[in-house]
């Protein structure tokens, strides 16, 4: 797929989807304001309601949730965008009182912190150990959710495995403890993720995959002793599938790692730079295309600044974003941002 221009709207959590996960009008509203981006990655949708790790997230599940989505995907077609869904399993993060069911991950380890529920924050729960057979399950609702999101007009589907979630669990020291074929030896605890993406790819097909990894990151309490030594198999392995790209947050990775892993991977290379608090300016984007990124993706500059392909294009001043209104609320701080005169 071609994109318009290298300017990526990153995946962001904002809590905001209707009823059992659906789409509304106003997250229509929302992403087709944003349309001029040269993609736009979704929030997370959870592929099961046991993957569900935060409130108000959308999902990929249900019939309406896909109703809901196509309202969206219209909407941003119809501005001449491009939109993937992101497609989040939570693993141990998350809890009873938000999805229904006790949290799902490769050990029964808890997650540092807490998570906010309809009673307010609470300590993440020790999760259930996923059973092998849970395990394939898991994988063929990766797979559904996907061929949902076609469904509900997307152009193609990203893979969260990254910022401490179920895909990123498998790959870490702490959270997987397992014995068996998914855990210890490296090829092993890469074995989940492979899974998941072949599974999708025959799904979907290879060129509406995409893949999001944030090598090194700690979010959600996660250890990754040597991020190289999983990375760098992981890459190789996923290589000759021939994704739509790879996206890598780079807040929390090593740049001789991040150039080896460009090195590997011959398909498009989107880089997360916003994450290391980089503000969004074309100096700063021009340098990771120069350094062999194919695009950039920006969170917050987004978020705030719906046209923000032209007020970089044209110099114009950025609006701040409102931390006060990133999760959960009204129109404020979610489509109320001004485009520029």
């Amino acid at each position: 797929m071609e994109l318009p221009n290298r300017l990526v709207m990153s995946p962001m959590t904002r809590n905001r989807a209707g009823d059992g996960g659906v789409p509304t009008a106003l997250n229509a509203e929302y992403y087709a304001q944003r349309a001029s981006a040269g993609l736009i990655i979704t929030e997370g949708n959870q592929p099961s309601v046991v993957s569900q790790g935060y409130l108000a997230t959308p999902g990929l599940h249900s019939a309406e949730q896909v109703a809901g989505w196509k309202v969206v995907t219209d909407a941003v077609h119809a501005e001449g965008g491009r939109i993937f869904a992101q497609i989040m399993h939570s693993g141990r993060i998350g809890h009873p009182e938000i999805s229904g069911h006790n949290p799902k991950a490769p050990s029964p380890v808890q997650a540092d912190g807490t998570t906010y529920t309809p009673e307010g924050p609470k300590d993440h729960p020790v999760p259930d150990e996923l059973t092998v057979e849970e395990i394939a399950g898991t994988v063929a609702d990766f797979a559904t959710a996907a061929r949902n999101a076609i469904a509900a007009g997307f152009d193609g589907v990203e893979l969260h495995g990254a910022n401490g979630y179920l895909l990123q669990q498998f790959l870490s020291d702490n959270a997987n403890l397992r014995t068996d074929s998914y855990g210890g030896s490296v090829d092993n605890r890469i074995r989940f993720v492979v899974e998941v993406v072949q599974a999708v790819v025959d799904a979907v097909g290879a060129e509406r995959t995409g893949l999001r990894l944030s090598p090194g990151n700690t979010y959600n309490g996660l250890v990754e002793s040597d991020p190289a030594g999983v990375y760098v198999p992981l890459v190789r392995a996923l290589e000759p599938l021939g994704l739509a790209y790879l996206h890598l947050n780079v807040a929390a990775t090593e740049p001789a790692l991040v150039d080896e892993l460009r090195a590997i991977w011959s398909g498009p290379l989107l880089v997360n730079q916003a994450a290391t608090g980089a503000l969004a300016d074309l100096e700063s984007a021009e340098a990771w295309l120069e350094r062999g990124a194919d695009a950039v993706v920006y969170g917050r500059a987004f978020l705030a600044n719906p046209d923000l392909v032209e007020r970089l294009r044209t110099g114009t001043e950025l609006n701040d974003a409102d931390g006060a209104t990133f999760y959960g609320g009204t129109h404020v701080g979610y489509t109320d941002y001004p485009k520029a005169a």
